[in-house]
Formats: C-alpha cells, sequence, structure tokens
C-alpha cells in the first residue's frame, strides 16, 4: 500500500489534503499515483453522509455550512467540507475564499475544509469531486457537506454523488421560483428558506408555505418521500438542530427501504459512464487536433458551415 495511503487512512489532515491535491493535477504521473491512492483507500470509503448543498448566490451557503458544521462537531461527529469555487473563464483563476468565510469552522479540529476550482466544470462540481469524497470518507469523516458554485444549467450533477440533496431558498418565493430551475427543484430531497430570522422571518414563513404549495405541482419521488420544506437562520444558527434531525429522518427513511444502497450503486455506474465520455472526447481531440484545427478556421471565415465541417471531420 502507498505510504500517502496509509497516512490518510491514519487520518493525516497533510495527507489528505496532499492526496486530493493529485487526485486534482493533470500531470500523468500525479494521476498515476492518484490512481493507485484511491485503489488503496476503496475499501475504507462509503461509510459517510454525503450531503449536497446548493442554491442560488447570496443564499448564504457557505454561512449554512458553517453554522451546520458546528452542530455536528459539537457533537463529536467529523466533517469534511468540499467547498466548490467558479473559475473564471478568462485566466482559470479562482478566488478559493470558502476558509475565510467559514473562520470558526476552518479552525475545528473535527473539520476539514478543501475549497477547489471547478476548473471549467459543469455542473456545480469539479471533475474530481467523487474521488475528494472518497479520501474524506478514507481519512474518517463521518459528514461530507458538497457546496456547489449555485444553482446552474448543469447544476443537477452534485444530484449524482450525495445522498441527500439540500436546495437553500430564500424569502420572496414568487420571484424565486421564476430563477430556479424546475429540475433543481423536482431533485431537491429537502428545501430550507434561509435567512429566517429579524424582520424577514414573517416572509421566511410565508415563503416556506407557497414552497410546500408548489411542491405538490411536481410528479411524486419514486420512494415515496415527500420533500420537507423548513426554514433556518444560518447567521443567527437558529434551526439549524431541527434541519439535522430532517437531514436524518430522510437517511432513515432511504435506509429502511433500500433507497439509499440502490442510489449509492445507481451513481456508481453513472460514475464510471461519465469517465468514459471525457476519456473518449479527450482522446479525440488529441489525436484530431491538427483537422479540428483546420477546419475551424473555415468555419470562423464562413467557408464552411459547422455542420459541414462536422461531416468532413467523421468522414
Amino acid at each position: 500500500m502507498n505510504k500517502l495511503s496509509q497516512k490518510v487512512i491514519a487520518g493525516n489532515r497533510s495527507a489528505l489534503a496532499k492526496a486530493i491535491t493529485l487526485v486534482e493535477s493533470t500531470l500523468d504521473e500525479h494521476q498515476q499515483e492518484a490512481l493507485s491512492i484511491i485503489q488503496d483507500i476503496l475499501p475504507h470509503s462509503g461509510q459517510s453522509l454525503r450531503i449536497g448543498i446548493t442554491g442560488v448566490p447570496g443564499v448564504g451557503k457557505s454561512t449554512f455550512i458553517e453554522a451546520l458544521g458546528k452542530h455536528l462537531t459539537a457533537q463529536g461527529i467529523k466533517v469534511a467540507v468540499l467547498a466548490i469555487d467558479p473559475s473564471s473563464e478568462k485566466s482559470g483563476g479562482s478566488i478559493l475564499g470558502d476558509k475565510t468565510r467559514m473562520h470558526e469552522l476552518s479552525v475545528d479540529e473535527l473539520a476539514f475544509i478543501r475549497p477547489s476550482p471547478t476548473a471549467g466544470s459543469l455542473g456545480g462540481v469539479t471533475k474530481k469531486t467523487r474521488e475528494s469524497i472518497l479520501l474524506c470518507e478514507a481519512a474518517g469523516y463521518e459528514v461530507i457537506l458538497i457546496e456547489t458554485v449555485g444553482v446552474g444549467q448543469s447544476e443537477t450533477a452534485v444530484h449524482s454523488m450525495v445522498d441527500v440533496f439540500v436546495l437553500l431558498m430564500l424569502a420572496g418565493a414568487g420571484d424565486e421560483l421564476q430563477g430556479i430551475k424546475r429540475g433543481i427543484m423536482e431533485m431537491a430531497d429537502i428545501l430550507l428558506v434561509n435567512k429566517a430570522d429579524g424582520d424577514n422571518l414573517i416572509n421566511a414563513k410565508k415563503a416556506q408555505v407557497q414552497y410546500k404549495t408548489a411542491l405538490h405541482l411536481f410528479p411524486p419521488d419514486p420512494n415515496g418521500w415527500t420533500p420537507r420544506v423548513g426554514i433556518c437562520s444560518a447567521l443567527e444558527k437558529q434551526y439549524i438542530d431541527k434541519t439535522w434531525k430532517t437531514i436524518e429522518a430522510y437517511i432513515n427513511w432511504t435506509k429502511e427501504r433500500g433507497a439509499l444502497q440502490r442510489k449509492r450503486k445507481e451513481q456508481n455506474r453513472y460514475w464510471f459512464h461519465q469517465m468514459i465520455k471525457n476519456r473518449l472526447e479527450n482522446d479525440f481531440y488529441s489525436q484530431n487536433q491538427s483537422q479540428i484545427t483546420n477546419l475551424e478556421k473555415q468555419v470562423t471565415e464562413a467557408k464552411l458551415s459547422p455542420s459541414q465541417a462536422l461531416r468532413k471531420l467523421f468522414l
């Protein structure tokens, strides 16, 4: 077994951070070592509770994760946070500011926070988020919180790697419902109206009722679970305990019906096929780069239509 793998399994935080860095690296030598480490730690993974947190920018995802994380560590539960920061399309850079936004949790001995750039990956998560989850599980973290970049067209990718999907909302449901993709709401297991404090508490409770009504318009969950709609104030740490009880209720529900096991198997299958697609795409581009570049030039100069260029490429 790889020495780094042994350190990860022993719960060494520095080793865990280094292993995730290797997994995220695009260098071939790093990828070879990363594959070896993932194979080593695989038997030690899979025991955690994986929670996806999403919502529109500004809804308070980081504040909520810190509040929930501190609630769990206070009970002696080890928590890992995989926080995804959007990469700039121009520079490829990323701010990676989640550690500064989660100050209390970042200094908690029972917590591990890893901000990672999307690096152009769609779906609100990075291409290596799944491997990072496995590494955190092998290191002994019992709850993995995955914060996504915010609701977007392909945000639903996070749903393919978590056990419970939490959607944070804001008061003012009429406007918000227009801005939230229907597909995201259909996938959510739990909806929470955040910032339910002070003068906004009444509005939050009204929004809670509106969201409950809206959910009745959606098809029922195949497992029979009715998505719960709650309120919370991440800033004031209000209703966080109730939120955790709702998450536990959902997990118990899925475990009792064997749905959690089925979901994990389906997610592994989906993960495998996504990797096949990525590999085929990368191989195709690398093997046909000169021809693609030539046809691309003709398309941009309007000498060929994209459809004609595609036909030539596959002749």
